[in-house]
């Protein structure tokens, strides 16, 4: 939504609401820049406090938040206000400094896991998810060993693995030390079966609690029906079934 204004933004909500819509989900390429190039300013908490007025609408999702800008007050605009879900998508790239350097990233990781440490004991409950580059350019054994690491210290709810594409005209594509797509593949596999395990077990700790469920569509199955929890994000994460 960028280059919109809130007044746009909220008036088109309204009328998505209107005719039936319970979910909305705000994304960017840098959602929580929002607002610079037109106030000059960060405006995705006003924007926010605005939208949770609207009445019948039941759920805010944030997608591709950088972790750069995610600040305090957002953080405690979410934890305050029923109608944000408690599901933030931050697309960290990877978790060796080394390597985010490389990429160019802002973030070192030790200011990642300053944040994650801060939105998880502001905001209980919170679902995580990232996203990791592997096989970019120089990425050792080394380097990769510390994102998995990484990934098995911080725990993520949901994570999404891509293997470095070599893109004609960037400036990664003429760095020296390119990995090989039988490495890169290699190490999507490894990354996503840590993951998996991840995954499961957080899962499994779910059992026993009750969560509101929107209903998306019935199955071809009588009485049952797919839907998500304030957990999975439409066409990302996976689907409920109900009976």
């Amino acid at each position: 939504f960028r280059s919109r204004t809130t007044e746009s933004i909220v008036n088109e909500v309204k009328e998505l609401v209107g005719r039936g819509v319970r979910e909305v989900n705000l994304i960017a390429q840098d959602t929580t820049s929002y607002g610079r190039d037109l106030y000059g300013a960060p405006e995705l908490v006003a924007l926010l406090k605005k939208l949770v007025t609207i009445e019948d609408l039941k759920w805010i999702r944030l997608l591709y938040c950088y972790p750069k800008h995610f600040t305090d007050e957002l953080i405690e605009v979410i934890a305050a206000e029923p109608k944000i879900c408690k599901y933030i998508d931050l697309p960290l790239q990877h978790g060796n400094n080394d390597i985010l350097k490389a990429m160019h990233r802002q973030d070192t990781r030790q200011d990642i896991e300053t944040l994650l440490q801060k939105i998880r004991q502001r905001i209980p409950g919170v679902t995580l998810r990232t996203s990791f580059i592997v096989g970019f350019p120089g990425e050792t054994e080394a380097h990769f060993e510390d994102l998995k690491k990484f990934v098995t210290e911080q725990r993520f709810d949901r994570v999404g693995v891509f293997t470095y594409s070599q893109e004609e005209d960037t400036v990664a594509a003429n760095l020296p030390n390119q990995i090989s797509e039988e490495t890169k593949h290699e190490r999507y596999h490894d990354l996503m079966s840590l993951q998996c395990k991840i995954s499961e077990e957080l899962n499994q700790e779910l059992e026993g609690q009750v969560l509101d469920i929107l209903i998306e569509q019935p199955t071809e199955q009588a009485n049952v029906f797919v839907g998500r929890s304030y957990r999975e994000a439409p066409d990302i994460d996976g689907q409920i079934f109900i009976e």
